[in-house]
């Protein structure tokens, strides 16, 4: 972890001055003369966390040159709106707990959490209105709505437990990858206003963000401290890939067998470690790890299409963090 930290490091390091702008104009954009609201945004400031997105909006838009005002509300537009999905799935889910620290609701209860997550995204929307940033809006809007839509699919097929592969790739292409891509493409539009360049682009950060997921998928059967519960989406009945490959390689008396203890023993932890094993025996976790990595390598055939330079070196070690993550 230590290795990782420091490898995070040197990639801020990279654009440390845009970030420390950035930081300041994100800081900014929260205040508010409400004195429990600005309570709360300092509160946000404080434990905010290793802010990828931002970073993924800068990088992109120094692909492409240096960067100004606009990259920098396209980088706390994504960020704010970030956030506001964060405190609403927190509300979602009863989760009390955020990065080791206490979540908003589990300190001002939900009513608050809620008015407070439509606060950022309204923010978020005028931060880009009251500077014409509309395409970058528009980019932006996409990725929230296909960010909704693919929650509401996820619940539905949770429901019913049964995920196919096809289906949970569709799920994580608009869960995760959509805002990753959306800062991509709003980074490099921001300085170029390209459209080719902004495809690309996001095209490149969905490729990221799918592989990013698959990692996050993966803790779910680690032991490492990645600030959520191992076995949290088996507890939550959340079918992810590398369940989906075992289950497709099981007999079908084995398969109704894990079907029913997900259904009805999800909160049993000798239940939940037959099922681990499960997955593991089944090679669900080298199958998912291989994807992850296949996602990866063609967002690397994308970026290597930019020129080299230290730019394009710190995106491609910002990528390898988001796969090589232990947290």
């Amino acid at each position: 972890m230590a290795l990782l930290m420091e490898q995070m490091q040197a990639i801020r390091k990279i654009i440390d001055v845009e970030l420390q702008e950035f930081e300041a104009q994100f800081t900014e954009a929260l205040r508010s003369r409400v004195p429990l609201l600005d309570r709360i945004m300092q509160y946000i400031v404080k434990h905010k966390g290793k802010q990828i997105r931002p970073m993924f909006v800068i990088f992109s838009a120094r692909l492409a040159g240096p960067v100004n005002s606009t990259t920098y509300r396209a980088a706390a537009l994504v960020e704010l709106l970030h956030t506001a999905t964060l405190v609403h799935d927190d509300v979602v889910d009863d989760a009390y707990e955020r990065r080791g620290f206490f979540s908003i609701n589990a300190l001002w209860k939900n009513k608050i959490a809620v008015l407070v997550g439509d606060y950022l995204l309204s923010k978020g929307l005028l931060l880009s209105l009251d500077h014409g940033d509309y395409t970058i809006l528009q980019i932006l809007s996409d990725a929230v709505k296909r960010m909704s839509e693919s929650e509401l699919l996820q619940i539905e097929k949770t429901r019913y437990l049964n995920m196919e592969e096809t289906v949970y790739f569709e799920i994580i292409r608009g869960k995760t990858a959509s805002l990753l891509a959306a800062a991509c493409s709003a980074g490099i539009y921001s300085v170029s206003q390209d459209p080719e360049l902004t495809q690309k682009m996001k095209q490149f950060g969905e490729k990221v963000g799918i592989a990013f997921q698959i990692k996050d998928d993966l803790f779910d059967y680690g032991h490492a401290a990645i600030g959520k519960p191992i076995a949290h989406d088996i507890q939550e009945k959340k079918i992810t890939l590398p369940l989906i490959y075992a289950l497709h390689q099981a007999s079908s008396a084995q398969r109704r067998r894990m079907i029913q203890l997900i259904k009805h023993n999800h909160q049993n932890k000798n239940k939940v470690q037959e099922i681990i094993q499960f997955v593991i025996d089944a090679g669900g976790i080298e199958y998912a790890h291989q994807q992850m990595l296949n996602y990866r390598n063609e967002a690397f055939q994308i970026l290597n299409t930019f020129p080299d330079n230290p730019i394009r070196r710190g995106l491609e070690a910002l990528v390898r963090f988001t796969t090589d993550r232990e947290y």
